[in-house]
Formats: C-alpha cells, structure tokens, sequence
C-alpha cells in the first residue's frame, strides 16, 4: 500500500541504515580541561576531514580572541562553551578515514553535563580517553572511566595529552601513563594503546611525530583503525517497539522502528503485552515503492492479520527469540540527581517507547568513587554509581544491556519528567532462599507540594522523659493549640500503640525496642504524608532513639520533657513507682532500670514548677516555627 495521505507514520530510512551498519562510533571522553574538543578538532584537520572554508573560520575566530589557532572552535560552536571553555552537549561528527566510516561523539567532561555523557557513550564502539599528560588521572577521569567499564565498552583508547608541557620527555610521560594505566587496570579495563600525544601541535595523531623517536606505537589514527567494524544488527532476534498505530480508511498499520533484525511478509511476530500471534500482511510504505522487509534501523509501518491493536510501547519480536521478561530486574543506575537515592522511590522506568511504572526494591552496591569499589549502601548519592534492582507491577519485556546498542537503555524519570537517572538493564533479579517479594512504594506527591497544600512542612517531635513526667499530656494539648492554628498534627503516645499496633508486646528489653521501632516506622509513614507527629514515649535507650532518627530522617527532632525523677515519682498517676519500689514491677525506668537522658535536645521542657498550659504552648511554639511554610499567607 502506498501511504501518500499526509500523516506522521514515520519514513524508512534506508540510507541512514547503511551508514549507521558502515560507522564505527567513536566516543571521546575526559576531563574537561584535558583537551577533547582541540583533539578532535586537530584530528579532523590532519586527515583531510574538514568542510571547506572551516579551517579558515577557525583561524579568524581564534584571531578574533588574541589566540593561536583554537582547535577547539570547531566542536565548541555555541557561544556559551566558547564563553565558558567547556562542552556542555553530546557532539556527534561523521569522519572519515582510509575510506572506512567513522562516528565520532565528543562526550562533555563537566561533571554537572554527566548525562549527557552518558547519551553519548552508550552506543560507541570504542572509547578515546583523554588525559593531560601534566596532571595526570583527576576525579572526572575516574568517573569516565568507571562509566566505561559499566556501561561495558570494547575498546578503550588513551590518549596521553599536552606531552609537550612535558618537554617530550620519556620519563615523565612513562610516569604518567604508568598511573593511567593502574587506574584502568583497578577496574579492570583493558587497553587498547596509550598514545603519548599533543593535539595543539598535532603529534601522534595522523602523523608519528618527531618530537618523540623513542615512542614505537601506534598514532591515534592507526589505533582507530584497529578497532574492529560494529556487527551488523540485521542479525540479531527481531524486535520491534511499537511507537503508534494509524489508521487508513479501515486497515490499521503498526508503526515503529525496527530495532534489531529483520521482517518480512508472511513472518509471525508475538505482541509482548497481550502475548497474541499476528502475521505480517503487508509492510507500508511512505512516497516509496511497496517494501516485502524491513532490517534493523529502518522505521516502517505493518499491517498484521488479524487485526490486533497493540498499545504504544508494546514489542514486536518473533516467537522462536523472545526478549527476557521479568517484574525484577537488576540494573546499572547512573544517578543524576542532586538528593540521595532510597530505598521505596517509585519512577517511570522509559524503555524505547515503552513506560513502566517501577520501584527500587532494593540498592545492592554503590561504587565509592574515591577507591572505586563497590560497597553495601543504604542509599545512592548524589550523582552515584550503583546497582539496584527495580521491582514492577507486572513483567517487563527487554533484552540486556549490551554496548553499542539500543537494547536495555533505560532512563529513571521522575514524575515532573525529568530524566534522574540512566538505568542500563542487566538481567531478572532472582529472590535469595527465604526472601518475599517485597516492594515498597514511595508517593509521587512531593513533600514541597504537600506542604504548600497544607500551610506547613511535616515532622516527627519525638517526646522522650522518664514515666509520669508529664509526656502525654503535653502532647494532647500542644495537639490542640496546633489544630487551632491551622496545623495537622497527629499524636503517638505510648499507651495508644500498646492498645492495638504493640498490644502482642511485653515489656522486656527487646520488646521495648520493637515497640520503639514500630513506633518510628508509623511516625515516618505519618510524616511522609505531610503531618506534624508527636510521639510522647519514655524511649530510656540513646542508642535506640539515635535509630529512631536514622528511620525518620529528615524532620526529626528530640525533645526532653526533663521533669525529675522525684517530682515524677511524687505524682506516680499510674501507681508504677509504688508498685516498682516494692518490686511487683521489675526493670522499670528510672527504679531499677537506667535513662539516658538527652545530651543535646532540640527543646528540653521541664514541668515540675510550670503547668501543662505552659508546658504545652513551648512546646506548639517550637513546633510551629520549625513547619510553618513561611509564605503561606
């Protein structure tokens, strides 16, 4: 069928098709002030790639700025990399060499444009890493490299820049590629060549240079030409994520790209989610001839008999290779935003065109970029490295990551659709003997937008004295001040949580401390909703209240309520002391049972000479002034 009706099915695209199977991709990565964009631009120059009249620009803007020629110019052509001196987007150049077709994509360096080098990397071939020969491995060489070996790329390439700050000389370049390469070798990255090298003044890059006679390896020119061609894709398992279904007249055409392999008429393919067979009628065409296939980069339409309708994001594949399906699934996380990462965290997972609703299930190792090794955490850092496994609904269809290609290349977007976090795909996450299959979700309600809602921030004050000192009722009538005031404020008191929640407890030291850790874990759930939470328990124990703090988190606060043990022996409204004193209660605080009382509280109040009104209104003004939004109106 010839689509000539103007619609938005997409257009085969069988020249790119060929470049994209010719082109070795190539990515350029490194320090930000190590020289890429200058090597890049040199190496272009020296093998004869440069578009007519470039050279020429390049010379007149650098002598616009007083400089020498800037190689530079070339790759950093918005004004505010020129401005700033650096590269702050994913550049990706066609080049060509020998007559074999290469990709090159110079990748930023700066740490705060890292997704974009990771856009960058994932589908290269072979990596170039860039490092100044004077200062050696930095923090954003480490990264770049561990990057590389995560995101698992073949062939890696150093490049050993500015040699000639270095005088050339064979010693100190031996120095500094010996701690490049122990770096590299600590992660396990194999290498390629190191080329001592200078950009600016072009040695070792298409041409042996004379400075260095005692160098015997190969240019950086020779060493891209080692670099084995990609396979073809053409011969892999079909995939095909479905990107849309159009409608003409009364035959409906699935649109999508083909990912991997290849259809033709007459082929079965398998639709992921519904798990149906349909077998291909007729494969359109847009203003081109009628098709009987479609290989892997080409965007096509099919027509499947019978009749089914996929939904966007569902994968076409054949049935004798399905892709692997899981609802657990570990994965590669590049973290990318500026707060933690935990456990409970919910996010759409984007997978080609599909999007799952996921949720960290667990966080398995974080690299500490310091050592770069990897260790237990219980929570990712700002702009980490970890592997975490995310938990879904219901089974997602893909294929492992696998570098220099589409498959698995997942992006973590938060529910303001911004990308947070690449999240390359390894494999099914199995459960450990014993393990449930447990996943906890976290709200997509922001705690800003909770808070703007309710006129104020939550938090959990959590109110710790010695039995009878008056916690209780303090906190019932701070409860109602703040109610007055327009503050959501829910109270935890110990005798409440032993009613129902803690009512199986006793009262030994372990089942204190159970008690105490239900106890934070309602209070963190309360808060997470956006309330005010006041927990009035005698907690003795600094070591569990310090644990109490560590599962709240952020919003946490200690309060004394620092009445003395005769004053609250005096008032015994329980008839506990008496009891505890002739030994009827045993263990009991304060009697034969140690307190530790708080070194530093955030508010300490004291009711053996003022009363509860008093006690109570300290207690609603500290409260109110650490949640009160304060534009709120």
């Amino acid at each position: 069928m010839d689509m000539n009706a103007p619609h938005s099915a997409p257009a085969p695209q069988a020249n790119a098709l060929r470049l994209r199977d010719a082109a070795t991709p190539i990515v350029i990565v490194g320090h930000v002030d190590h020289g890429k964009s200058t090597l890049i631009g040199r190496l272009l120059h020296d093998t004869g790639s440069l578009q007519d009249g470039k050279l020429a620009q390049i010379v007149e803007s650098s002598r616009k700025r007083g400089l020498a020629v800037e190689w530079s110019f070339l790759l950093d052509s918005l004004q505010i990399e020129r401005d700033q001196g650096v590269t702050v987007d994913s550049t990706r150049i066609p080049f060509r060499m020998d007559g074999r077709e290469f990709v090159i994509v110079d990748a930023p360096g700066h740490r705060q444009f890292l997704r974009n080098m990771i856009t960058g990397a994932a589908d290269a071939e072979a990596a170039v890493l860039v490092v100044d020969a004077l200062e050696g491995a930095q923090e954003q060489t480490r990264r770049h490299a561990m990057l590389l070996r995560l995101i698992g790329i073949s062939h890696v390439i150093v490049l050993m820049n500015k040699v000639d700050l270095l005088g050339y000389d064979q010693e100190k370049v031996a120095a500094a590629e010996a701690s490049v390469r122990a770096l590299l070798g600590q992660l396990e990255i194999p290498v390629d060549a190191v080329v001592p090298a200078s950009a600016r003044e072009g040695d070792n890059i298409a041409e042996r240079s004379p400075n260095m006679p005692w160098y015997r390896g190969p240019t950086l020119t020779e060493a891209l030409a080692d670099v084995p061609a990609p396979s073809s894709r053409s011969n892999l398992a079909f995939r095909m994520p479905v990107q849309d279904v159009y409608r003409f007249d009364d035959v409906r055409f699935v649109a999508g790209r083909v990912e991997r392999g290849q259809i033709k008429v007459g082929d079965t393919v398998v639709i992921g989610a519904h798990r149906t067979m349909a077998r291909v009628a007729e494969i359109g065409a847009w203003h081109a001839p009628v098709q009987a296939a479609a290989i892997a980069g080409q965007s096509t339409a099919l027509r499947l008999e019978p009749d089914v309708i996929p939904d966007r994001g569902d994968l076409l594949h054949t049935p004798d290779a399905p892709p692997l399906r899981a609802a657990r699934i570990r994965t590669r996380l590049f973290w990318l935003r500026q707060e933690p990462l935990r456990v409970g965290e919910s996010f759409t997972l984007r997978l080609a065109t599909a999007e799952h609703q996921v949720t960290v299930a667990s966080i398995d190792a974080v690299v500490d970029m310091d050592d770069l090794t990897e260790r237990p955490a219980q929570e990712v850092p700002p702009e980490g490295i970890a592997e975490i496994t995310l938990a879904a609904s219901e089974a997602i269809l893909f294929d492992p990551f696998s570098p220099g290609s589409s498959d698995g290349r997942g992006v973590l977007v938060d529910r303001l659709q911004r990308i947070v976090g690449g999240a390359p795909l390894i494999g099914p996450a199995e459960l450990a003997p014993g393990e449930r299959s447990i996943h906890p979700t976290a709200s997509r309600i922001e705690a800003s937008d909770r808070a703007r809602a309710r006129g104020h921030e939550a938090g959990v004050f959590w109110m710790t004295g010695l039995p009878g000192s008056g916690k209780s009722t303090i906190a019932r009538a701070a409860e109602t001040i703040l109610f007055s005031r327009g503050i959501d404020a829910v109270v935890l008191d110990g005798d409440t949580l032993r009613a129902g929640l803690c009512a199986d407890l006793g009262f030994s030291a372990e089942a204190r401390a159970e008690n105490m850790r239900r106890a934070a874990h309602v209070s963190k759930i309360l808060s997470d909703s956006g309330q005010v939470v006041i927990a009035a328990l005698v907690s003795p124990s600094a070591a569990e209240r310090a644990e109490v703090g560590r599962i709240v988190g952020e919003g946490f606060a200690e309060i004394h309520v620092a009445t003395d043990l005769a004053t609250c022996e005096a008032r015994d409204p329980k008839g506990l002391y008496a009891q505890a004193r002739v030994g009827k209660i045993r263990d009991f605080t304060g009697i034969d049972a140690p307190y530790d009382a708080p070194t530093a509280p955030a508010l300490s109040i004291s009711t053996a000479d003022v009363s509860v009104e008093v006690a109570a209104a300290q207690l609603a003004d500290f409260i109110e002034q650490k949640v009160r939004v304060r534009d709120a109106g």
